[in-house]
């Protein structure tokens, strides 16, 4: 392990656009940690696996965000779990060799997550965990395998809520783990004010203005890859979109793919637009009067930016969001969603309580990092 005369080594994986996010945080945060001249210096490696490759994905995230850009490009791009999770692994495990982090920093639950923390745990790695102890309770979701897996052999686990820590605690995981916040809060709370600077172009190219549109994403492969309840999501939202209120609905490719496929008529009310850069997300965020998803990360936000929103699962990883009222479970429902968009309008919760931190959780990771393994030998 690093001692006083030598930098701790960290390799950061990430693969998909919610983890540049939150590593443009924790890399802000390093940079930092390393101005202060009696801490342990970090320094980190950012190794992109590729799981999301095209420039709108990925490039765009790093000039954005000024994430460094990443040490190592694996241009895994897409596949299949098992060959996707595959190829990342045995590539991950290369680099491993070659660079011998000290430690290995995974986020989330993508494949990607997965990859890196097996890689790392196969070559006794110390793996660190940034949104531990998330819980859906629904393994038919690949993410909630990853998550399990990855909990399960990680070292230090970062939780975003109490809840996290509730749910590891029911697995018999209490060693290593820290309620931290939530390091999206601040990436939120950081580029809130950058949004603004872009705010008002970027709803004049929409022919959109403040609160008078929602906002959809859909993703999901339960949704997407099953025609009968995309149709019904679309229903949903051609009945809730009109002239006057737009839905704006940013479109992955292979969702605009099986909406052809599936034969689905889409109104001149719902505006289809190619994926969007982080900061137009968040402005679009801020400013819609509803939002409709199925992203676990799309739903939190909603509720940090105190807009109404509806989860088109059955399940949601962020129960606080819901028992707290800015968030409504309706699954693919048309009916459901139909109404719950209709409660949702009606009238805001009387309170807005923070579940997810005071926006120093990737402060609170660098300190942590850095006093390893003293940080589990509580």
């Amino acid at each position: 392990m690093s001692n006083n005369n030598k930098p701790l080594k960290i390799t950061t994986i990430v693969g998909a656009r919610p983890q540049f996010i939150k590593a443009a945080s924790i890399s802000r945060a390093i940079t930092d940690h390393n101005n202060h001249a009696d801490t342990i210096k970090i320094e980190e490696q950012i190794l992109h696996t590729g799981q999301h490759y095209d420039h709108n994905m990925s490039q765009i995230f790093f000039d954005e965000l000024e994430i460094p850009a990443p040490h190592i490009n694996l241009e895994v791009s897409s596949g299949s779990h098992g060959t996707q999770t595959g190829r990342m692994l045995e590539k991950i495990e290369f680099e491993f060799l070659k660079n011998q982090p000290d430690i290995v920093l995974v986020y989330g639950d993508t494949n990607s997550t997965l990859a890196g923390a097996l890689a790392a745990t196969k070559l006794h790695i110390p793996i660190a965990h940034v949104e531990a102890g998330l819980r859906s309770y629904n393994k038919e979701m690949p993410e909630e395998i990853n998550r399990i897996l990855t909990d399960n052999i990680s070292n230090i686990l970062f939780c975003p809520t109490d809840t996290a820590v509730k749910n590891l605690s029911k697995e018999n995981i209490t060693k290593g783990v820290y309620q931290i916040g939530d390091v999206m809060y601040d990436c939120c709370m950081f580029y809130k004010e950058k949004s603004k600077l872009i705010e008002f172009n970027f709803l004049k190219t929409l022919s959109v203005t403040k609160k008078n549109f929602q906002l959809a994403t859909i993703h999901r492969a339960e949704n997407t890859d099953d025609p009968e309840k995309l149709t019904n999501i679309f229903k949903a939202l051609v009945k809730i979109s009109s002239p006057e209120y737009p839905t704006i609905l940013p479109l992955h490719p292979r969702t605009r793919k099986l909406l052809q496929l599936a034969n689905i008529i889409v109104s001149d009310a719902i505006h289809l637009v190619d994926p969007v850069s982080y900061l137009q997300m968040v402005a679009l965020e801020v400013n819609a009067r509803l939002i409709l998803t199925d992203s676990g990360g799309v739903q939190k936000e909603a509720f940090i930016h105190k807009v109404p929103c509806i989860t088109l699962r059955n399940e949601t990883e962020w129960v606080e969001t819901v028992d707290s009222g800015w968030n409504r479970l309706v699954g693919s429902d048309t009916k459901m969603i139909l109404n719950g968009a209709k409660s949702a309008l009606s009238a805001l919760p009387k309170s807005w309580p923070s579940f997810y931190g005071d926006g120093n959780a990737a402060i609170i990771i660098c300190d942590l990092l850095s006093k390893y393994p003293l940080t589990i030998d509580k």
